[in-house]
């Protein structure tokens, strides 16, 4: 027997069958959100219902190419129509090329932008649709430091990112001119282990790996579920997205150098490249990949800035507590 709604309602999450969009389905539906999953592949998005249901929860998976807005908009249609009005839109969808920018072919550039920016343009484009005329919901714009600070190889996504930031600024902008209830909030990531690294297309000899450190995507869905349920502007996750974005705005012209003599080893492994398992520019891969890559043995299962987005309001309550205590003993020592 299927599950009654939720009384949390509707979250729909994009790029949901692999990778941080894997843990991010799982993590709402464990919160008790009925979920729909879009994305390419027949077999992540029935693994990925599976999730759901396993949890309890309502899902529905649909195929859908996100940089296509007609099959965007038909999707959003379908939800609604199958779960009820959606109050959640996750932009997570992504593609890329690893590849330096003159070897990177004109139409797979112009590919992977259409996915990792136009896709979240499509998305939050059917989410406001629907939620502006109700004034509730909210947006999640799953971001990236690379969104602040590009890097060699990933031209396509790191301009991609960029465009994602400055699009969804002016979308906050006109919402508030509308005073409109809805959110629109921006979770920027740091390298994680996730599935893309076995499927990015790649023109390098080499595996490519995340910048470390790595980061395991259960840790970084965590803090996207913080946010879903305490709606905030901008989040940045993990040390190295803080220390990236800080860093750029002040040595930049320090950071392109070191960028430039480390970023190209450094996102390759000691493995030829003929060891990943497909590309997935133009075509899902093959079968259920879950959300974890290949490097489970160096990636971080979470660390102290991430538990501090978490907790924040206990910790800003427990620093609360100890300030008007330090108040009240420098009280008790100026009396005396």
């Amino acid at each position: 027997m299927q599950a009654p709604p939720s009384k949390r309602g509707v979250a729909v999450v994009t790029g949901g069958s692999a990778g941080l969009g894997r843990a991010v389905v799982r993590v709402l539906a464990d919160s008790g959100w009925d979920v729909a999953v879009l994305a390419r592949g027949h077999d992540g998005l029935a693994g990925a219902v599976r999730d759901v249901a396993a949890a309890g929860r309502r899902a529905v998976g649909i195929v859908c190419d996100v940089s296509e807005h007609e099959q965007v908009e038909a999707a959003a249609d379908r939800v609604e129509d199958v779960l009820g009005p959606v109050e959640v839109w996750v932009n997570d969808a992504m593609t890329s090329v690893f590849a330096p920018f003159l070897d990177t072919a004109p139409e797979d550039f112009e590919r992977a932008t259409r996915v990792t920016y136009l896709g979240f343009v499509n998305g939050t484009r059917a989410a406001l649709r629907r939620m502006v005329p109700r004034d509730r919901g909210q947006v999640v714009q799953i971001g990236s430091a690379l969104a602040f600070r590009g890097i060699p190889l990933q031209a396509a996504y790191c301009g991609s990112k960029h465009a994602m930031v400055g699009f969804t600024e002016s979308v906050i902008t006109e919402l508030l001119h509308r005073g409109s209830s809805v959110h629109v909030s921006m979770v920027h990531m740091p390298g994680m282990n996730t599935t893309q690294f076995g499927w990015v297309r790649t023109t390098l000899p080499k595996h490519p790996q995340p910048v470390a450190p790595i980061y395991q995507p259960e840790a970084c869905a965590a803090v996207v579920g913080s946010v879903v349920d305490h709606p905030r502007r901008n989040t940045w996750v993990g040390e190295s997205t803080v220390g990236t974005i800080l860093g750029n705005r002040t040595i930049a012209p320090l950071l392109d150098r070191y960028l430039a003599r480390t970023g190209v080893s450094g996102q390759q492994t000691g493995q030829d490249a003929s060891t990943m398992v497909g590309e997935n520019l133009w075509e899902p891969v093959p079968g259920d990949h879950g959300a974890h890559g290949e490097f489970d043995d160096r990636s971080w299962g979470t660390s102290p800035q991430i538990f501090a987005l978490r907790n924040r309001r206990v910790l800003t309550g427990v620093a609360a507590g100890a300030a008007a205590l330090a108040v009240g003993l420098l009280a008790r020592g100026a009396r005396r």
